[in-house]
């Protein structure tokens, strides 16, 4: 009997247990209640653009060599130097080009004399040529006598016209000697800014087949240029005039404003990589801006003013359960709510399914198209590329249906359709008669035994605020 009585002990031993193990893991399993991030719903203007990066040039750079060789002997202009037309910057040893010139004004005076000899000489012949002529009727002297005075008159005759080519060839080989002396001022053909100078006192220039640049000059540096590579996915939605946002290094909090002005239809190929060179013009009045300076730059193709705003990652969160309720399967979890229907049902906060901390809420496609919520906007942020800060996505221009989950203040969650526009990679514009600025969206959903791992790494953006769950009553997450 008692060792009756001993194995029904132990057996109610192994029952309560049992019971307790299963109790426990009950618990544990009602005691996971989901947090939700949410967004607020905001309004104001969304931007769609192009990224890409360039480099700050001058309209116009002006590059200033020398003609001649020699060494340079003085220096007009150094950096920053503010030039005009005709400024003397630098001049090249002008004393063998000066010898050159004198050899050359000698060598004019030496034709110029011979002509007037030889016109001289000319005179003479043609008095020889009439008296012989005269004397020659008389029978005073020989024809011979008479021709070879003729021949001699026309033979300083055809001698002065060479001297006077003569002359012309000396002058033109004095002009050019005239000007290499003159190049050996090295003056600025506009007015502007030496950016660059290339050459000091002393140093010898060498013109050959190439002219050397001596110094770099930007004209008028209050008018510049972003020369930016467009990749051939995004130039075609680049249009002449479009308005152009982009920072510098020098100034990260600053933006710069500035016009497309030319769509060069050039291709540059690097790497199998085709860009094209697409010029944003932009006003510098207080210079701040140097040559040279890299441009991350962002060319708004499209833009919305004082629409509804909602993060990305809430026109595509879904509470999980909702695609496998839908989908016919067996509610086998107590607690876990129906699943709302399209006409608005809600679902109570906290007693939501687990959905993941890495998920951002994103609803599978099976479900997508079980509820119709097409995926709206743009993840990337860009074409065929990964998103950075006002990129936009041209192939979401059209508007889409799709459904936001708006938080309640008495902790319910409630479908509220919308359609969307376009997006920024951060934000996107949506439009819905029950929703209103101020309301909240969820952007992910996690269980509250998560809560640790989520909190230890905190959502960076300061638009989501992370919600202490506390069942179907909890305040507003």
């Amino acid at each position: 009997m008692s060792f009756l009585r001993r194995n029904v002990l132990w057996l109610l031993a192994a029952v309560l247990a049992i019971l307790a193990v299963a109790g426990l893991l009950w618990w544990r399993a009602r005691s996971q209640k989901s947090q939700y991030v949410t967004a607020a719903v905001t309004r104001g203007t969304i931007q769609r653009s192009v990224a890409m990066t360039g480099a700050l040039n001058p309209v116009v750079t002006v590059q200033v060599g020398s003609y001649v060789s020699g060494t340079i002997k003085t220096l007009g202009c150094d950096y920053n130097t503010e030039v005009v037309v005709g400024q003397v910057c630098a001049t090249i040893d002008p004393v063998p080009f000066q010898l050159i010139v004198d050899q050359d004004q000698a060598a004019v005076g030496v034709a110029e004399a011979q002509l007037e000899k030889d016109r001289a000489a000319l005179t003479y012949a043609r008095i020889a040529f009439e008296r012989d002529s005269k004397l020659l009727t008389q029978g005073t002297v020989s024809q011979d006598t008479v021709d070879n005075d003729k021949s001699v008159m026309d033979q300083t005759t055809a001698q002065i016209g060479l001297d006077e080519a003569t002359i012309v060839n000396k002058v033109a080989t004095l002009k050019a000697a005239q000007v290499n002396l003159a190049y050996t001022n090295i003056v600025s053909p506009v007015v502007g800014t030496v950016i660059t100078r290339a050459i000091d006192v002393g140093q010898t220039v060498a013109a050959s087949l190439t002219s050397p640049t001596l110094f770099l000059i930007g004209r008028d540096l209050t008018k510049m240029q972003v020369d930016t590579n467009v990749s051939e996915a995004d130039v075609g939605a680049v249009r002449v005039g479009q308005n152009a946002l982009f920072t510098v290094q020098a100034y990260p909090s600053r933006t710069f404003r500035g016009k497309v002005t030319t769509i060069r239809h050039g291709p540059i190929t690097v790497q199998n990589v085709v860009t094209y060179d697409v010029v944003v013009a932009v006003d510098n009045p207080d210079r701040a801006l140097f040559p040279g300076m890299t441009a991350d730059t962002h060319i708004v193709i499209d833009e919305h003013d004082d629409v509804l705003r909602v993060p990305l990652p809430a026109v595509r969160f879904n509470p999980e359960g909702i695609g496998r309720l839908r989908g016919g399967g067996s509610r086998r979890d107590e607690g876990r709510p129906e699943a709302p229907s399209e006409s608005g049902t809600e679902t109570r906060a906290g007693e939501g399914g687990r959905a993941g901390v890495g998920q951002r809420g994103s609803a599978r496609p099976e479900e997508a198209g079980r509820f119709g919520d097409r995926p709206a906007g743009s993840g990337s942020g860009r074409p065929g590329g990964t998103g950075r800060w006002g990129e936009g996505r041209l192939a979401g221009a059209s508007a889409r249906r799709s459904r936001v989950w708006v938080l309640s203040g008495d902790g319910t969650l409630r479908p509220v359709p919308v359609t969307t526009g376009i997006d920024d990679g951060a934000l996107i514009e949506v439009s819905g008669e029950d929703l209103k600025p101020g309301d909240r969206v969820v952007v992910n959903q996690a269980n509250s035994s998560e809560q640790g791992r989520a909190g230890a790494s905190p959502n960076p953006n300061p638009a989501f605020r992370q919600g202490q769950g506390q069942g179907p009553a909890g305040p507003r997450l």
